[in-house]
């Protein structure tokens, strides 16, 4: 599943291609999804124009701000008449992935798994396959999905609602982190997965943040000591910076909007790599199982 340095990849390339241009055209599919997206979308926002596109945890949140002046047709939805900000959230679920074509891209024939497709440019008197720009949502295993919230809502929604704090938040530090795990028996490992404790950190990165603090996955969450809590926080910064920087992991179907595999997967100590040795120790990694997914750690370095 993409975590949020790819999530946070992705976004970044729809916000510098799409910010500003106006919705002409969007295509569903009909294909059931995780969170099915619903049947009025194209009506709902067609017209209106994409403001920015923000990040909260895995989720990747297009901003639209609708002008009913600037329509071709007159939406038959009354509320979608009343609307003026609509939140777009999508979600890339286990396999998803988005591709991005710029204008003078020759318009790319549908593939199988495309579940949304969003044709936008600076204005709408163009047709819409002519010189959009092409937002494709392709999910094969389909457990990703969208879903269309009213921005002043989007606060209490039930998939938002109950997030934890942003790890690359200025707030998110070893005091926020201890308070959130205080007294908790569970591992250190599953707190970090928890969405509810800190959002957007998944497998991959959990892994390498504890092995870059030396804190082993199996530590019961509420009895590491302050000094290390500060240096996981730290870690888990520093690892999800990286990551950003070096463009995401691609571990078997993520890509960049552009199509560009991400390299950090190269650059991983622990994950994926069992029974391989440390770089570090040179002890081999091992693999254990918790709460159903692999942890790995080096059994020397990490404590």
């Amino acid at each position: 599943m993409p975590e949020l340095p790819e999530v946070e990849t992705v976004r970044t390339a729809m916000e510098n291609q799409m910010q500003g241009l106006l919705i002409r055209k969007v295509i569903i599919s009909d294909k059931r999804m995780r969170w099915p997206i619903p049947e009025n979308l194209p009506e709902r926002i067609t017209g209106g124009v994409i403001m920015g596109v923000r990040r909260r945890a895995k989720y990747l949140l297009i901003d639209i701000t609708s002008k009913s002046g600037n329509r071709q047709e007159q939406p038959k939805d009354e509320e979608a008449k009343k609307t003026k900000d609509w939140c777009l959230l999508l979600h890339l679920g286990m396999s998803g992935s988005v591709r991005i074509y710029p204008p003078d891209h020759h318009p790319p024939q549908p593939q199988k798994h495309d579940h949304l497709i969003i044709w936008a440019g600076q204005d709408q008197n163009h047709d819409h396959a002519g010189a959009s720009t092409i937002m494709v949502l392709n999910d094969p295993r389909r457990f990703g999905g969208a879903q269309l919230i009213l921005r002043q809502d989007q606060d209490q929604h039930p998939l938002l609602r109950t997030l934890g704090a942003e790890p690359l938040g200025n707030q998110w530090n070893g005091a926020a982190l201890m308070t959130a795990i205080k007294g908790r028996k569970t591992s250190i490992k599953a707190a970090l997965l928890d969405q509810q404790v800190v959002s957007g950190i998944g497998n991959i990165y959990a892994s390498e943040a504890l092995y870059q603090a030396g804190i082993s996955p199996k530590r019961q969450a509420g009895n590491i000591s302050t000094a290390r809590i500060e240096t996981l926080t730290g870690a888990v910064k520093d690892v999800l910076r990286r990551a950003i920087a070096a463009g995401g992991t691609s571990l078997r179907d993520h890509v960049q909007p552009g199509g560009e595999i991400g390299y950090f997967v190269q650059k991983l100590h622990v994950y994926g790599r069992e029974g391989e040795t440390c770089h570090q120790c040179k002890t081999p990694i091992k693999m254990i199982r918790q709460s159903g997914r692999s942890s790995f750690y080096c059994p020397q370095c990490q404590r």
